[in-house]
């Protein structure tokens, strides 16, 4: 029997639900061979409220087992028909435009062929043509459920009253696929890629991140810069890619749409929803207060073995970080023959002793995903010391191990390219698919790019039209103004994004910091030891690209150092500014940059240490009152500009 301790999170979430129970009772309710329906009821509602306040105690699957066994013991109890609520925030509720149910859940083809057949039987029964039956099949993103009408962003609460949660988008978060507000429910979720590049050594798991994005209090920094990267975005259901066809086509090709839909988004999902699209069948079959009949989720139930590990290999991925890849004693799981896995990060192998005669417990997800759930007999791990594609000496941060050769490791050229440009933001036309075209061709470096003539575009395949603009935005990505940080950044060198890059600018020329010390640069607030080393190493590697690349004659404005923001004679030299609402003499971000040049430090989102909220346009008086219960000075737009004036 599993041994369950809550941490001081779960604590937190677990003392909002008033349950008269000690910390010991709660944990003891995980650990129970038999359950009365009170204790199951206790338990269903805690593991609830965990797992959406981004604390989850228990897996999805062992959630659902436990939910079924109520089912079997109380079938009728009020609990089974009401919506399981979103995290509990401290503020009140309100309506929601429309109501959010749950989803039924299946685990098997079995049962999705019988939903299918009820799907079937109500078509009939209204004399609804079998054949013009048409379901969709989308992603079940793993997110914080929300609606937004267009001008309120709602939490899904229990389904009928949610809560303003607003301030996300306040915040800077996007609509996912640069669509319109207004596009009703959806979830709050953040891309797998950046999370696992970015975000997994500073949070445990994503929904730690959907949590903090809606939280009544200041948002992390490191959840603020992902919103302004838009990694985090509301996905509305309406926008996520989907298969459509006949039931008798998804019932024959049941494996190969599944496996295709569970891998159509950057995002995690727990399962697949399978609808009915056909308006007449939705009306009449309906919903029940949980449900709605004419849709379904299709959830995997996870199958296990134990596997011997062969040996562990090296590979290095495009964004630098070298993953462990077990090959294993070929095992059958599922109905497939599983030879490999991926460990989830190099820390996990050292510390867990995953090496050559190791045995491991293989979990089968995702249809198709062997994961390593746990390590049943460890054995002396190989830890490699080389970067198996370029021979680089690896460096660690947090659990993984990073190549910190950006600029000539093969395994990173077309990612080190796409990341130049995407982070440069002042070019149009080197996305994704045009730097696979030219990297097909042998270019692997940045200036290499800025070299190629007209001609050779259209020997690349380009178009003549096409191969122009390419020119074109190249010249124009030189010619127009850039701040240095931004620059330094799209190097992609570990540990050096914007923020860390215009911290270091305030001290040091962009030139001269390749000169700087790992000594010197633990002396800047913000740097320790670990990080200013890998920093140093990662310069040193792009330096000979760096130079190649800054000598092309890029319009780099400098970020004004630290002593001259000190001895500036601006009215805002020193002092925390907040832009917010639609501007009229410029972007936003000229805004920023502008009181950035005046010596001010410019924050995403109104805390005490704020001390002049700027308002343009479309802003609320929610937030203005907020941010003056504060003592924060609220300026309008022209005000602003006046007392810059004076």
């Amino acid at each position: 029997m599993s041994n369950y301790k809550l941490n001081e999170n779960q604590i937190a979430i677990i003392e909002k639900l008033n349950l008269e129970l000690s910390v010991t009772d709660v944990e003891n309710l995980f650990s129970l061979s038999k359950y009365s329906v009170e204790e199951l009821e206790t338990l269903l509602k805690v593991a609830n409220a965990l797992y959406r306040s981004g604390h989850p105690i228990i897996e999805d699957k062992t959630y659902d087992d436990y939910l079924s066994y109520f089912r079997d013991l109380d079938p009728d109890n009020p609990f089974l028909s009401n919506v399981e609520p979103e995290v509990l925030i401290d503020s009140k509720t309100v309506p929601l435009p429309q109501k959010m149910l749950s989803t039924d859940k299946a685990y098997s083809f079995e049962e999705i062929k019988k939903w299918t057949e009820r799907i079937i039987k109500a078509a009939s029964e209204i004399n609804f043509d079998r054949k013009l039956i048409e379901l969709k099949i989308t992603p079940k993103l793993d997110g914080y459920a929300a609606y937004d009408d267009g001008t309120t962003l709602y939490t899904r609460g229990d389904g009928t009253r949610g809560q303003d949660i607003t301030r996300a988008f306040e915040r800077g978060l996007k609509v996912a696929n640069n669509a319109a507000r207004g596009l009703g429910p959806g979830e709050i979720v953040i891309k797998k890629s950046y999370f696992d590049e970015v975000l997994s050594d500073k949070f445990e798991n994503s929904r730690n991140i959907q949590a903090a994005i809606i939280a009544e209090k200041k948002v992390d920094e490191d959840v603020q810069k992902a919103i302004d990267d838009g990694a985090c975005v509301f996905y509305p259901f309406s926008e996520l890619q989907n298969w459509t066809g006949s039931i008798d086509e998804l019932l024959s090709n049941f494996e190969s749409i599944l496996e295709k839909m569970w891998n159509a988004v950057d995002f995690d999902i727990d399962g697949l929803i399978i609808e009915s699209t056909n308006t007449l069948v939705k009306e009449h079959m309906g919903a029940t207060r949980k449900f709605h009949r004419w849709q379904i989720a299709f959830k995997v139930n996870n199958e296990s073995a134990e596997v011997e590990v062969l040996r562990v290999i090296p590979q290095t991925s495009r964004t630098g970080r070298v993953s462990p890849v077990a090959e294993l004693v070929p095992t059958k799981l599922s109905g497939a023959t599983l030879s490999k896995a991926t460990v989830h990060h190099y820390n996990m192998v050292k510390t867990n002793g995953v090496g050559p005669g190791a045995i491991i417990k293989l979990v089968r997800s995702g249809l198709v995903i062997p994961k390593i759930e746990m390590v049943i007999k460890s054995t002396k791990p190989e830890l490699p010391e080389k970067c198996p594609s370029c021979n680089a000496h690896l460096i660690w941060e947090g659990d993984h191990l990073m190549c910190p050769n950006k600029s000539d490791c093969p395994a990173q050229t077309e990612n080190t390219l796409i990341h130049f440009f995407k982070t440069l933001g002042n070019v149009d036309g080197f996305g994704p698919k045009v730097i696979e075209k030219i990297t097909n061709y042998g270019i692997k470096h940045i200036h290499e790019i800025y070299e190629i003539p007209k001609h050779k575009f259209v020997g690349f395949g380009f178009g003549d039209k096409t191969s122009q603009n390419l020119v074109d935005q190249l010249q124009a990505s030189k010619d127009i103004e850039i701040e240095d940080w931004k620059f330094l950044a799209a190097f992609g060198v570990s540990r050096l994004a914007g923020g860390n890059c215009e911290k270091l600018l305030q001290h040091h020329s962009i030139i001269e910091l390749f000169e700087v010390s790992v000594e010197e640069m633990v002396k800047i607030d913000g740097f320790a030891q670990l990080s200013a080393e890998a920093i140093v190493e990662g310069l040193a590697n792009v330096r000979e690209e760096f130079f190649k690349v800054y000598n092309l004659g890029f319009n780099l404005s400098v970020t004004p150092k630290e002593s001259d923001r000190e001895n500036s004679s601006s009215p805002i030299a020193g002092k925390v500014v907040v832009f917010t609402g639609s501007m009229q003499q410029g972007s936003r971000g000229d805004m920023e940059k502008q009181a950035k040049a005046l010596g001010a430090k410019v924050a995403k989102s109104v805390t005490g240490n704020t001390t002049y909220l700027v308002t343009g346009e479309k802003v609320g008086e929610t937030k203005i009152k907020a941010a003056s219960d504060k003592g924060v000075t609220v300026l309008t737009e022209q005000e602003y500009i006046d007392f810059l004036a004076t």
